[in-house]
């Protein structure tokens, strides 16, 4: 395709992230439809991306990741919180933590209750179970031909080990399954590994449907707008090297970019709120003002602890323990290498007057780190990273350019109301708490961070300000729903134009409990089946 001519395809998919692979291999897979897949990044060949614990690399090079940061949050002490994102195949799902979490029951059937017909838990339960390949096999809450593969951590970890029984000194059961009947307790995350490399979206979706000749791949890739004749969505412009292109639909145009780049990319197109459009030279085609609200993010705040053991740290401070690790992946495809970062997960009720099913989570490492995939300790660390499940604090997305490679405003506004202050502190006690039980105790030996001197309530919150962090599950700035500030409708339909969906977690009315990689599968699948009963309607 020479600069500046145009192609045409039955769907444009735009990010091969999470979602956008999910869709461009479901919707191929009928022969007769053509599907462009549109994504900024290169292919998913850094050697990084398939190790697990490459996570530490791919979390810092611009090459994969787009490396954002949020504007200063008054909330907290006006520090630029770092975000990084997926850019290449397999988007996010190529460089994240390797969590597989669904949420809780009670997520889906509230996005059910705010009007969003057919998002209840028993609804998008099938399309979970579709979506997965679980090494344990299939039962009433799992599947195991799905594309994703599913697997457990195999070594038991002594410190893990006394991290769940201290939790349960504390009344916080064992869980072998966090996305089975019920999801509180402590226990081991499974991962969206296989055989000890990552399995992300691009690996499990994408590249098996890659084969298909109505399937078109464009890598480096960025979309620039959406096009319309009239108010129905006609193709995508986008920039591929210093040229600029543009791609022509007949049915729909995807966005799949994320909780970033989707409603940027709507402003950029005249979709969202008029003043703000205006502000940049932008001609409103629909006067959207929910474009860019709602933001919402999990704020992770990390406790480090030094071991009284050797830890992860130990063997990756020293060429011999490196050596040890790169062997053991090797031969055996396990240890460390195979597993990422973090082991051990609790889910609990930090408030528990409050809240009738969990609202902290805990990411529990053996080894530590000043941030998540920085450089580890010179002693034998240990982190307990603690979460607020659903926060009430909202921010927003807004461009600050009419071009699309100039990052948008990012604003989280983290800890802004006082239930997501106090549910902080209260998860720093809580793993303070099992740092002190019985079976954890003897295993550590000193607290580093926040460290004795925070002592009371107002140092660990200031704590929290200096040093809380994002969890990567930005979502919710282009909302399902019916109220005002809703963008979208129970079938992902933008409001207002016609042949325009997003699908991605920006789609999220609320923030789901836990890790979002997996709701964000479970979404795509299902607004893969929504797009094709739709067109069977045209």
């Amino acid at each position: 395709m020479l600069a500046g001519t145009a192609d045409e395809y039955d769907y444009i998919v735009v990010g091969a992230g999470s979602a956008g692979c999910v869709l461009a291999a479901r919707l191929s897979e009928d022969p007769a439809t053509r599907v462009l897949l549109l994504e900024a990044g290169p292919p998913d060949r850094s050697p990084w991306i398939h190790l697990p614990i490459g996570y530490g690399k791919t979390m810092w090079d611009p090459t994969v990741n787009w490396c954002f940061h949020t504007d200063p949050d008054p909330n907290m002490n006006g520090r630029r919180i770092y975000w990084p994102r997926g850019k290449t195949l397999g988007g996010s799902s190529s460089i994240n933590g390797l969590i597989y979490i669904r949420g809780q029951r009670e997520d889906y059937d509230h996005w059910a209750a705010l009007g969003n017909a057919g998002w209840g838990y028993d609804d998008v339960l099938p399309y979970f179970i579709r979506s997965e390949a679980n090494q344990r096999g299939a039962d009433a809450f799992h599947g195991d031909r799905g594309p994703l593969r599913v697997s457990d951590i195999g070594a038991r970890d002594e410190l893990i080990e006394a991290f769940i029984d201290g939790a349960a000194e504390q009344g916080v059961p064992r869980n072998d399954d966090f996305n089975g009947a019920e999801q509180e307790g402590a226990g081991y995350y499974q991962l969206n590994t296989w055989r000890g490399l990552r399995w992300s979206t691009a690996k499990g979706y994408l590249r098996p449907a890659r084969r298909r000749p109505n399937l078109h791949v464009r890598t480096g890739a960025q979309a620039t707008r959406v096009l319309f004749e009239g108010r129905r969505a006609a193709g995508v412009g986008f920039r591929q090297g210093q040229a600029e292109h543009q791609a022509r639909c007949r049915a729909e145009v995807l966005l799949c970019a994320g909780a970033i780049q989707s409603p940027q990319l709507l402003q950029l197109s005249g979709i969202g709120p008029a003043a703000l459009l205006a502000q940049h030279g932008i001609a409103v085609l629909h006067d959207a003002p929910g474009v860019g609200e709602n933001l919402q993010d999990h704020l992770q705040v990390r406790l480090i602890f030094e071991a009284t053991r050797p830890t992860t740290n130990d063997r990756l401070n020293s060429w011999h323990g490196q050596a040890a690790l790169g062997l053991q992946w090797l031969f055996y495809r396990s240890g460390p290498l195979a597993v990422g970062i973090n082991q051990g997960a609790c889910f609990m009720r930090a408030l528990p007057g409050e809240s009738a099913t969990p609202d902290t989570q805990f990411h529990v490492a053996t080894l530590s780190a000043d941030m998540a995939g920085g450089k580890v300790h010179p002693f034998s660390g240990m982190t307990l990273s603690v979460c607020q499940l659903r926060p009430e604090s909202r921010g927003h997305i807004r461009i600050r350019s009419a071009d699309a490679r100039i990052p948008p405003e990012m604003q989280p506004n983290y800890l802004s109301t006082e239930l997501d202050r106090r549910c902080a502190v209260a998860g720093m006690k809580a793993a303070r708490t099992i740092a002190a039980s019985a079976a954890l105790r003897p295993f550590i030996k000193r607290e580093v961070k926040p460290g004795p001197e925070a002592c009371d309530d107002a140092a660990l919150l200031e704590f929290c300000r200096n040093h809380g962090a994002t969890i990567f599950h930005p979502s919710g700035t282009c909302k399902m729903g019916n109220d005002a500030l809703a963008v979208l409708d129970a079938r992902l339909c933008v409001r207002g134009v016609q042949g325009l969906r997003v699908v991605d977690g920006s789609a999220m009315p609320t923030l789901v409990s836990g890790n979002t990689n997996a709701p964000i599968v479970m979404m795509a699948e299902k607004a893969a089946d929504m797009i094709r009963a739709d067109a069977g309607r045209r």
